[in-house]
């Protein structure tokens, strides 16, 4: 009489039923979403290719009817509107990536710039992002604020090729928006209020931070000379292969500040890395700062150290497009006085 291991038949047989859900999900989603491709087609022909959404309303409004009678009320108007923008967003059928929903794509549909949302395609698909996380990256500028870091250049090129060879410029974002946090616009937390609030939100925080993050501890502490340092929060990157350090300003940001993390960053260099691992990079997350201070403090080639804000609240289109045009002054600014030179 032989033994039968239970638990290991168990997971054996569960393993091969969540594959094949995974496969019938994911066929199931191929079809509807060029089930709902080809109707946006169809109904596109029908109006002679007019793109204004007002024309040919009454066809839209007859076809539901009937679509609905057989089919339920997943085809009523404003469905069919959808799957015809559908269609006129994604014209070329071979673009379609069948790892997103159709809930993916009703997000997608609502970012006009083709760059942005080919770009979210491209990070949802690599990060595996569910509809909600998808959401909130739209909805908080993740593009828009990628494009506003420090080397624009750079960000653009990954847009275009969707290469996989990251650098620390194309991850770094200014501001970072931690609206999960559920922190009142103008209500006053200390430093370690703040780290416990991103610690106790750390899914969320890990979905901020971008594509590769994984958490390694808070309040890491190391000796020099007899004398206790603690970076508040570190994190290690697999897609860059180093270390990433967090320091916490409430105030606004000092030139000691950008010392400190230098310091924080070269002692990871020499004590901490492994082998195969690229230089550390150090993120001083603040509550202001002056872009002058942090442009004379760090060298013009720096590659290590960051100085980004937060805000604690979920920005308007009014105020990200503000910040972005004091970012886009201050490139200008630049770009004068070394024409100068």
């Amino acid at each position: 009489m032989f033994e039968i291991n239970t638990p290991e038949l168990f997971n054996e047989i569960k393993n091969i039923l969540e594959e094949a859900r995974a496969n019938t999900y994911k066929s199931v989603n191929t079809h509807i979403i060029d089930a709902y491709w080809q109707i946006g087609k169809i109904i596109v022909g029908a109006q002679d290719g007019n793109k204004t959404a007002e024309y040919g309303s009454g066809l839209l409004l007859e076809l539901s009817k009937k679509l609905q009678n057989e089919y339920g009320k997943g085809f009523d108007q404003s469905n069919l509107r959808r799957m015809r923008q559908f269609y006129l967003q994604f014209e070329n059928r071979d673009t379609l990536c069948h790892e997103l929903s159709w809930s993916h794509y009703r997000i997608l549909m609502k970012v006009e710039n083709v760059d942005a949302r080919t770009f979210y395609i491209d990070e949802c698909t690599k990060s595996r992002w569910s509809v909600r996380e998808l959401g909130r990256q739209v909805n908080t500028f993740y593009y828009e604020r990628l494009l506003s870091s420090q080397d624009k250049k750079a960000v653009e090129e990954h847009m275009k090729t969707h290469s996989e060879e990251l650098t620390s410029k194309d991850i770094i974002k200014d501001p970072y928006v931690l609206e999960f946090l559920g922190i009142e616009k103008y209500e006053k937390l200390l430093e370690k209020d703040l780290e416990a609030e991103l610690i106790s939100h750390l899914a969320e925080f890990l979905l901020e931070l971008g594509r590769g993050f994984s958490f390694v501890g808070r309040q890491k502490r190391f000796y020099i000379d007899g004398e206790n340092f603690f970076i508040d929060l570190a994190f290690y990157n697999y897609i860059l292969k180093c270390f990433v350090l967090i320091d916490l300003k409430m105030g606004p940001l000092a030139h000691q500040d950008i010392g400190q993390m230098q310091m924080y960053v070269n002692y990871y260099t020499r004590e901490m890395m492994n082998e195969g691992d690229n230089t550390p990079i150090g993120i001083i997350l603040c509550s202001d700062k002056s872009d002058a201070i942090v442009k004379y403090t760090l060298p013009e080639d720096n590659k290590q150290i960051f100085a980004s804000k937060y805000m604690p609240y979920l920005p308007s289109e009014e105020e990200f497009a503000k910040e972005l045009k004091r970012e886009r002054e201050l490139l200008e600014t630049d770009r004068v006085l070394k024409n100068q030179l």
